[in-house]
């Protein structure tokens, strides 16, 4: 199709008529400068059509439709005398008739059309409309003696037209004077004890935006200072612009009207003053919407909390309390409503909830009510999946999760989850044929942070949603790798202290993994294997016959009776033990280091676990609504493991195995220190056009108890979310190219740039460009190759580029994306730029929704 829009349909001028003109660009010159602001350029009433990377693809697309395809139809059906007739004899009159309203015919012409974009011929009625927005836009800036014109080039080519919008703004006005005029006293008094923040400045330039934002200001600074019914259409401006004085000196005088609250009756509006209000009674109604007897039976005082209720009181007191942030007797503030129903939601226990002020008897009192609509105490949850992988020959998945609400009447929610996985391998890996995959997790939510013998509330406010979170999950695994049992347990935190902030911090997070089968790890890890084989099967090398199978290859241990050294494991204990002697055998140096690290990555990657890790993470995330796209997110998170195991070893005596590593429960525990940094930022281009880049940085360096970092805390690169031109784990350590099976490292640095713009529909494209690597440092690898030696390192950056395509389907977004090699620091100095650039080296990245 691409093919046919360039060769069919490059003329973009195709349905302009002779007396029409395309419009190909508009230029906005104020005092000759060129403006690209977008809000600007937005008053254009006639935008030229969309580029794709300078193509008008849509205009194209459009293009290819035909105009009259009924009529077209009909000339071609009448065009020989004999035609109709012979597909009617061939179909049926009907099916003829059908024939005219089919895709090919008619569809694909409206489809186009719908796809496309017609082109956008000049109209100077239009272009008049655009020049009277764009002087009432530099209008609200102050320049109230702007003048607009605008010039039409056609000379570049016939029937195109490029339209230039002309300003010139002249000297702006300027605030002269403030005056104010404020019918209640209440207002007044807080109107002058908050003046210093004002938008609105003596000196300074007009701008209505900030008399807007004034506006909203005041309306926020009443609202919570007692003003409960303020209207933010009291407050008016009256401005004076002094026309007399020369162009040199153009003044105004601001004179802020703040007028009483208007009420409106059957017949008439009233009005009264604005006063301050207070709390007075704090009504709260906790079956309110039931489906049980409304009824109210009982009522129980707590402090300001009146609370009604039917039957059986099923919440606690002090947590209604704790989330309502009225007090009796203190003045009325908007933003306690907020956070009083943010925080009642947060509680996952009520639906709707719902306050109402109605005025009291006593004057300047208003009474509050709170309705609450209790959710059913028990939710149930299913899911069922059925997945397909290269070591799947299909998988079906089922799980179920049970939620338990308000358990200790506190708003604490208990969650029982399970799930499980079964199926059948089409690796031949494995005697077996089948694997499963079965886990189970408990989870109790506190609304609250749960600390013993220290008092929170000071340091994290309620209004702030605290939330202490208790987990502890297990999995088993059969047939899959080396069979791991997983144990982990988690007492968490987290709180936000406004839309745009969020601490978590992990006090406790353990995680104990058992590997069943440790001596699938050569079938499992099949690269590393035959590094392995290949030197031991070299001719000049001596080594034990019995070692090899019929095929001439090292026997592993699932291939061996019990009780007989597998050849894997009696190879690398004669190399290391001498047995085979370096050089005098024909081993080399090399080959010794090569079996050497072959025999510490099988121990480490063999070894059970056990990590006791806190950790801290702080995010901030500035953006305004789904719809804003310019906007930075940040994430900060640093991690500490085995530092409390470590500091209970000088009371409490722990074994020590052969390494002299401390052990708990018979395993060493892992001990290292971990930080990242993530930084995302988005910038709004144009018509739907996004620019988004992505900055990561990690590294955990291991100290004490260990020498490396566990495999489940350590880095990889590539794949859908990372650099596309690689697939997961395939990427580095550093210069090195697929030395392993799964290759990862304790050092990272990601780059991502990613130009985002609209297709047609719901279609949108991309082009991107990934760059970075994982390294090893301060760790016990001692390759050159995959370590990170200082400032020379970032040469092994690899960079990817590539383009894709996503389908919006509002829920969520599929993504496509097609990544090529452009700088591989695997080859060789001569050959890292553009060496595997092709199609046949590409890499195919499917992914939901956007990386980053």
């Amino acid at each position: 199709m691409l093919l046919a829009i360039i060769t069919y349909s490059c003329n973009s001028l195709k349905k302009v008529e002779d007396n029409e003109y395309l419009i190909v660009k508009n230029t906005i010159l104020v005092d000759s400068a060129k403006i690209k602001n977008e809000d600007v350029r937005s008053l254009i009433y006639q935008k030229s059509n969309t580029r794709l990377l300078g193509y008008p693809l849509r205009l194209n697309l459009y293009n290819l439709a035909k105009e009259n395809p009924d009529s077209l139809y009909q000339a071609w059906l009448y065009k020989k005398p004999n035609r109709k007739k012979r597909l009617t004899n061939l179909l049926s009159e009907k099916q003829v008739d059908r024939l005219g309203e089919s895709f090919l015919v008619k569809g694909l012409s409206l489809w186009l059309k719908d796809i496309g974009e017609a082109p956008v011929i000049l109209d100077t009625t239009k272009t008049r409309k655009t020049l009277e927005r764009l002087s009432a836009y530099y209008n609200s800036k102050g320049y109230f003696n702007n003048s607009t014109t605008y010039t039409i080039d056609s000379t570049d080519q016939n029937k195109k037209v490029k339209v230039d919008y002309k300003i010139t703004l002249g000297k702006p006005y300027v605030i002269d004077s403030i005056s104010n005029d404020i019918s209640s006293k209440a207002i007044d008094s807080l109107y002058f004890l908050n003046a210093q923040e004002t938008f609105i400045k003596k000196g300074e330039r007009f701008d209505l935006d900030n008399f807007n934002n004034e506006r909203e200001r005041l309306t926020s600074v009443f609202r919570n200072s007692g003003i409960r019914n303020f209207q933010e259409s009291s407050i008016t401006f009256d401005i004076e612009r002094d026309t007399v004085r020369s162009a040199d000196d153009q003044k105004m005088n601001i004179n802020l009207n703040i007028g009483n609250l208007k009420k409106r009756g059957e017949n008439e509006v009233t009005t009264s003053e604005y006063k301050v209000e207070k709390i007075n009674r704090i009504n709260v109604y906790t079956n309110y919407l039931s489906k049980e007897d409304n009824t109210i039976t009982d009522t129980i005082f707590y402090k300001d909390l009146d609370i009604y209720y039917t039957g059986k009181f099923k919440i606690k007191a002090k947590t209604l309390d704790d989330a309502i942030f009225f007090k009796s007797d203190s003045i009325y503030r908007d933003i306690d409503k907020i956070r009083t129903t943010k925080q009642l939601n947060s509680l996952n226990i009520f639906k709707y909830p719902n306050v109402i002020f109605e005025e009291d008897s006593t004057e300047n009192y208003v009474n509050t009510n709170i309705y609450l609509a209790p959710k059913p105490k028990y939710s149930l949850g299913t899911n069922f999946e059925v997945s397909r992988s290269n070591l799947r020959k299909i998988g079906v998945g089922m799980g179920a999760s049970l939620l338990i609400r308000n358990i200790f009447k506190g708003a604490e929610n208990l969650s029982l989850s399970a799930d499980g996985t079964f199926g059948l391998l089409s690796s031949e890996t494995y005697q077996e044929d089948y694997f499963s995959e079965i886990g189970g997790e408990i989870t109790l939510d506190f609304p609250r942070i749960w600390f013993p013998f220290i008092r929170t509330t000071k340091i994290i406010p309620n209004y702030t949603l605290p939330k202490t979170r208790i987990a502890i999950g297990t999995s088993f695994q059969k047939n899959i790798g080396l069979d791991k049992q997983t144990l982990s347990s988690v007492l968490g935190y987290n709180w936000s202290p406004n839309n745009f902030k969020k601490h978590a911090i992990e006090l406790l997070n353990i995680q104990y993994v058992r590997n069943v089968n440790p001596e699938r790890f050569f079938d499992v890890y099949t690269t590393t294997y035959n590094q392995l084989n290949e030197i031991a099967t070299d001719e000049d090398i001596s080594v034990n016959p019995s070692y090899f199978n019929e095929d001439n290859d090292l026997t592993t241990p699932t291939e061996i009776e019990d009780g007989v050294t597998a050849g894997t494991t009696g190879f690398i204990n004669d190399v290391l033990n001498g047995v085979i002697p370096v050089s005098s055998t024909g081993l080399t140096e090399d080959d010794y280091d090569d079996v050497k690290s072959i025999n510490e990555r099988e121990e480490r990657l063999t070894e059970n676990n056990l990590i006791f890790t806190t950790n801290y993470t702080f995010n901030k995330n500035n953006r305004d609504g789904i719809l804003d796209n310019n906007f930075y997110q940040f994430r900060f998170k640093v991690e500490g493991a085995g530092n409390l195991l470590s500091a209970l070893s000088g009371i409490i005596p722990f074994n020590e195995n052969d390494d002299e590593q401390l052990l708990v429960f018979g395993v060493p525990f892992s001990q290292y220190v971990k930080t990242e940094f993530d930084y995302v930022k988005y910038w709004d281009l144009s018509r739907s056009n996004v620019l988004a880049v992505r900055t990561f940085f990690g590294i955990a360096i291991p100290y004490g108890n260990s020498t490396n970092i566990p495999f489940i805390k350590s880095y990889f690169a590539g794949g859908s979310n990372d650099n596309r031109a690689w697939y997961p784990y395939s990427l580095g350590p550093g210069r090195t190219s697929a030395l392993n099976d799964y290759n990862e490292a304790n050092l990272k640095l990601a780059f991502n740039l990613e130009y985002r713009f609209p297709l047609f529909g719901d279609l949108n494209g991309a082009v991107f460009a990934d760059a970075g690597n994982i390294w090893n440092v301060f760790d016990d690898v001692d390759n050159e190759d995959a370590t990170f030696n200082g400032l020379e390192s970032l040469k092994d950056i690899a960079l990817g580029t590539g383009f894709g395509i996503r389908y919006d389907f509002t829920y969520f977004l599929f993504r496509l994306d097609l990544g090529f090699k452009t700088y591989n620091p695997a080859e060789i100095q001569s050959k890292r730029w553009f060496r595997d650039y092709n199609f046949a080296n590409s890499v195919l990245q499917i992914g939901i929704n956007y990386p980053f």
